[in-house]
């Protein structure tokens, strides 16, 4: 397969252990992250190739969950991924995505908590913490997963329907539109997605929502004891008062490209970037999910890939 336009011919790994705390936007605990290199083999020494989270306490391990999507667990507002033993890691999609973009196709991520931390509700300090660790080229050729025939998904009706459909192409592109904020109208993001592209224009759009709305989710997350925006503010997330952001927006379409960005982390749990198109209107976490979890599941409808610089 000839390597698309802005990839790497080899998969990577940091070049040295990045070390980085910060508070969860859920649980609102504070986490202490360690992400460490490794090569297929220790990768596959821990249950999956590429990326794998490494709950530990005290120096010593409590359980390992692999970014696999056949482990991931429904919880509102975020990505959450849970072991057969009840170990589990909340809130993943920023960091996979950034790791999707920085080309690290094999680290072990240790965590001494249970959430990844928010930082300012963006996937930049990310980036930003990887790029300065550096990427060191692995012997293995960059794999990629193909799309080889069209596979959708919709649910809803009228303007509050979603959908979201991936059909073949050479390179990893996305469509994006989004309407869920009342006064901004609608949003779309259309474009290739390539490390560079992931870094210059997705990247530093942070999580929104309206105040209003989270306040009654936090109290009803006490309620049920389910962990839900306890640790959201205007600091880590673009916080909405009726028509207008506290602090202002970074781009104009900031909230869909938002939207791109938790779309690039969620699909990352393939393992890979896609040869594909995806298009989507109204993206949600589930239903991100549910498209990636119907293209594995397709009988001929995506294959495993390797690049030829």
């Amino acid at each position: 397969m000839t390597l698309p336009p802005g990839w790497q011919a080899s998969e990577g790994t940091l070049s040295r252990p990045l070390v980085l705390s910060g508070r969860g936007l859920h649980t609102g605990r504070r986490v202490n992250v360690r992400i460490l290199p490794a090569g297929p083999s220790q990768s596959e020494r821990d249950g999956q190739r590429g990326i794998t989270f490494r709950r530990v306490r005290d120096g010593h391990t409590l359980g390992v969950v692999s970014a696999d999507p056949s482990l991931r667990h429904a919880q509102p507002l975020c990505t959450m991924l849970r072991a057969a033993d009840g170990v589990g890691v909340r809130t993943v999609e920023h960091l996979l995505a950034s790791l999707l973009a920085c080309e690290i196709d094999h680290a072990i991520v240790e965590l001494d908590t249970e959430e990844v931390p928010i930082l300012d509700g963006s996937a930049q300090p990310w980036i930003d913490a990887i790029t300065a660790c550096g990427r060191t080229a692995l012997p293995g050729p960059k794999r990629f997963l193909r799309v080889l025939k069209p596979v959708s998904v919709a649910d809803g009706k009228g303007a509050a329907r979603r959908e979201m459909r991936v059909e073949p192409a050479e390179d990893y592109a996305l469509t994006v539109r989004n309407n869920d904020l009342k006064g901004f109208g609608e949003m779309e993001w259309s474009g290739q997605l390539t490390p560079r592209t992931f870094a210059d224009e997705i990247a530093s759009a942070r999580s929104y929502g309206q105040i209003k709305w989270a306040v009654p989710a936090i109290v009803v997350g006490y309620l049920r004891g389910m962990p839900i925006l306890r640790g959201a503010s205007p600091s880590c997330t673009a916080s909405v008062v009726g028509k207008r952001v506290i602090g202002g927006l970074r781009q104009p379409d900031e909230f869909v490209r938002h939207r791109v960005l938790d779309l690039v982390g969620d699909l990352a749990l393939a393992g890979a970037p896609l040869l594909g198109h995806v298009t989507a209107r109204r993206p949600t976490h589930e239903m991100n999910y549910r498209l990636l979890s119907a293209l594995l599941a397709t009988p001929g409808a995506c294959e495993w890939v390797e690049a030829r610089a």
